[in-house]
């Protein structure tokens, strides 16, 4: 709908007290200026499924699988369960992302009180519209944008959505923004914004954008994945074309049917390039961790970011709701050296016992008791607008007189000696990030205090200034202590006071100057950027300004974490590189989040370090032994195609040795205990090893096969039986350098898996399925040869390469 259009409706009915009648609202209802927002996330299911399953990649193994099963080999078919998982796994893992985002809302009000037509009725949130007339009551929370046309102490919490913990005085002609909520009064506003346009809709909206965790293990899989599906296509064509001339040629081969023969070896060398399990191992790797996680009260949304707060080296941490519980505690009670009157204590009291009174004066409670016995003769509760209580006692009692509770400028007259130090010594206090409130005493009883229109008693004298501080999560300190020994640099960015903000800091151990205000913040990204790198502690943020610091951080090359429980933190969350959700957080803040700390303890998040190193640890192992296997693949199929030789393996023959080499032994030492500190440059270290150990492999086999076309080692089923020898025992002495440091349980999976390469070689039934044959005494001595210089060679390889990436790493960046 445009504006004009709009400004029809307003200009047909103008809406009085009584709000707007049937008709008007089904006006609106027909030119869709409801509450209802639809918007989807970017992502739709098929384009999910199409992404993970129609590719390129799928489409070859598919087209493998089925043709080994149309020429009866089901035995060779056995990698295209590996293939289906893969799939499965990637369309579970970005559907489960995308309901997340299209379930989010902020708005958590299942119900809204609008006045039409003079009554006022109980809807859906989803059926207020443009102009409806909404009674708002403590409690209740804004389910659009509206102005306000009458209030009675009207306070708003918009902590939500603008980070700012204290509550909001509005008055008429002031906005109230959907998401927030009332906190005190009462009042009724004018819907001036719905459904899309609110700014809640807004925020939500910028939310759903659809992206998943940034994965450095993901990401390094998926750009091997697609340089094997680029290589593909021409290694195909080299090989087939190997294999058909290894038969004769094209023309014979066809002839005879011994093109099925070929067609098996070049299914054999295509599936033995592409790491099948590799991707796999790291889903379940993922999963153990979160299933770990999850026992310690950490919901991980997405497998990948278990390995997020290992690669962090900035965590931005929202105050409301992360370092603080939410809520102020009672800090100190100040009395300048002038003695105060008998009785304050009491008073105090009695102030923290009152039911009437607000959250800061509750806060009394903790240090001054009451005892029952005093009884005023009025009293008058705190109001925003006022800016103080107070509570009057009859003569003859020992705290006579009238006592005031409230903000020191506004209680306290300014111009005699007392009054002026007492202001001066609150400034000085509050410019320390307290909050400060003054106690004072008048001896005048009054008995007609209450009532909105109450006055201050004349010339009241101040008894002790009384601080108060945000109550601090109790495990904050040790939490940041541990981050800040690991290298990672904390950021604390809060909507509220960069004063109070710098209070907090310093009790939970950060060093700052006083608080940044995010006001004074430059437009330019590159200024932007040289502040964030100076400055810990930032007050006044808004929730736009949240984002910026985030990618200002990111352009420089940081991986940033944030923390938060606020709508106002979500935007900010979802383009950090791991979103952190406390548990009190906001529906909108949770759906954008990876981790969620279900119990609200900070100190979770030292165990998910840990649990993220030990993931991508033993992911970096394991890819190793997987690409290992692909390079020397590539190289076997490029060389023996060239060569016009048969491929010297059966597919059934490499699901052997990738079990027994990879798979098996894989599984457990993905989940095995690891702290290796992670270290950025994951596949370059992968493929550096991996590359030269599958050249050690490939020259391993390409011998064992010459010797045999030399003469004297067998043929067919002889020289691919001694391959499978060569190959897998080259491709343990990986499995056994990549393990190390050796322990009893590594010992014993490596032991394993040769005692099943023993079986699988002598064990007639099985030597008959994997189409192999019994050694003959001759056919031992060369691929024991050639098996025992390929294990040196990996060897010093592998002590080599440990010595290139130790030197690396201390290399100052």
């Amino acid at each position: 709908m445009t504006k004009q259009d709009r400004t029809v409706f307003r200009q047909a009915a103008k809406p009085q007290a009584e709000g707007l009648s049937a008709d008007e609202v089904a006006l609106r209802i027909d030119g869709h200026l409801t509450n209802l927002v639809t918007n989807p996330s970017s992502r739709s299911a098929w384009d999910i499924i199409r992404s993970n399953v129609l590719t390129l990649f799928n489409a070859i193994v598919a087209a493998s699988f089925l043709l080994l099963m149309l020429l009866g080999q089901w035995r060779d078919a056995l990698f295209g369960f590996a293939a289906v998982s893969n799939a499965l796994i990637g369309v579970v893992q970005e559907y489960k992302a995308k309901k997340s985002l299209d379930n989010l809302a902020v708005l958590t009000s299942p119900r809204a009180r609008v006045i039409r037509g003079g009554v006022v009725q109980e809807i859906g949130v989803e059926s207020v519209v443009l102009d409806d007339i909404l009674v708002l009551c403590a409690g209740d929370q804004a389910p659009a944008d509206a102005v306000v046309i009458d209030e009675t102490g009207l306070e708003v919490d918009e902590s939500l959505l603008t980070g700012e913990s204290d509550a909001v005085q509005k008055g008429v002609g002031t906005e109230v923004l959907s998401g927030s909520s009332i906190v005190t009064g009462q009042g009724r506003a004018r819907v001036i914004r719905v459904g899309a346009q609110s700014y809640a809709s807004r925020l939500t909206a910028e939310a759903k954008r659809f992206s998943l965790v940034q994965s450095e293990i993901r990401q390094a899989l998926n750009r091997i994945l697609r340089w094997i599906t680029f290589a593909l296509v021409p290694i195909m064509a080299i090989v087939i074309n190997g294999q058909m001339q290894g038969q004769g040629g094209w023309q014979q081969a066809i002839a005879t049917g011994s093109w099925q023969t070929a067609s098996i070896g070049a299914v054999a060398s295509v599936i033995a390039m592409i790491p099948l399990g590799l991707v796999l191992m790291t889903s379940v790797a993922f999963a153990v961790g979160a299933v770990r996680l999850a026992r310690q009260k950490v919901l991980i949304q997405e497998l990948a970011a278990v390995e997020g707060l290992a690669r962090v080296d900035v965590l931005c941490l929202d105050k409301t709701g992360t370092l603080t519980a939410g809520g102020i505690v009672f800090d100190s009670a100040h009395d300048f050296g002038e003695p105060p009157p008998p009785g304050w204590e009491r008073v105090l009291g009695w102030f923290g016992a009152d039911p009437n009174g607000n959250a800061t004066a509750r806060c009394l409670q903790a240090g001054f008791r009451d005892d029952g016995t005093l009884l005023p003769l009025s009293s008058v509760p705190f109001s925003s607008a006022r800016k103080w209580s107070a509570v009057s006692f009859p003569s003859g009692t020992s705290v006579a007189g009238t006592w005031l509770l409230g903000a020191p400028e506004i209680v306290l007259a300014a111009g005699t000696a007392a009054a002026d130090r007492a202001l001066g010594a609150a400034s000085v206090l509050a410019a320390t990030g307290l909050r400060t409130l003054v106690l004072a005493h008048s001896g005048v009883a009054a008995s007609g205090l209450d009532g909105d229109e109450a006055a201050l008693p004349p010339v009241p004298a101040h008894v002790v200034l009384l601080t108060f501080r945000e109550k601090v999560r109790p495990d904050a300190a040790q939490t940041l202590s541990y981050f800040s020994d690991q290298g990672v640099k904390v950021k604390i960015i809060s909507g509220d006071d960069p004063r109070t903000v710098a209070a907090v800091a310093r009790e939970v151990g950060v060093v700052s100057d006083g608080g940044f205000d995010a006001r004074q913040l430059p437009q330019d990204p590159e200024e932007l950027a040289d502040i964030m790198e100076r400055q810990t502690v930032f007050g006044r943020v808004t929730p736009a300004q949240k984002k910026e610091m985030v990618q200002a951080l990111q352009r420089r090359g940081h991986v940033v974490a944030m923390t938060g429980d606020g709508v106002n933190d979500a935007l900010a969350l979802k383009e950090s590189d791991l979103g952190i959700a406390m548990d009190s957080a906001a529906a909108a803040t949770k759906a954008v989040s990876r981790l969620v700390l279900l119990d609200g303890r900070f100190d979770r998040l030292p165990n998910v370090v840990a649990e993220g190193r030990r993931v991508i640890a033993n992911i970096e192992r394991v890819s190793m032994l997987f690409l290992t296997k692909t390079a020397y693949a590539v190289l076997l199929s490029v060389t023996f195609g060239a060569l016009l030789w048969g491929f010297p393996f059966l597919p059934r023959q490499l699901s052997a040795t990738d079990g027994i080499t990879i798979g098996i032994p894989a599984f457990f030492l993905a989940l095995m205990p690891n702290a290796t500190r992670y270290q950025a440059g994951f596949l370059k270290r992968s493929l550096s090893f991996a590359i030269p150990a599958g050249l050690i492999i490939c020259l391993a086999v390409l011998s064992i096969n010459a010797l045999s076309l030399a003469g004297g080692y067998g043929t067919g089923t002889t020289v691919r039986t001694m391959s499978v020898v060569v190959l897998t025992l080259i491709a343990l002495w990986v499995l056994v350098v990549l393990s190390r440091p050796l322990n009893v349980w590594r010992v014993l999976i490596i032991g394993a898996m040769y005692v099943a390469l023993t079986i699988i070689v002598t064990v007639p039934p099985i030597q008959e399925f994997f189409d192999l044959t019994p050694f003959a005494g001759e056919h031992l001595a060369a691929p024991a040869a050639i098996a025992f210089l390929g294990c040196v060679a990996t060897e010093f390889l592998f002590r080599h390469h440990r010595r290139r990436m130790k030197a690396v790493l201390a290399a100052p960046s």
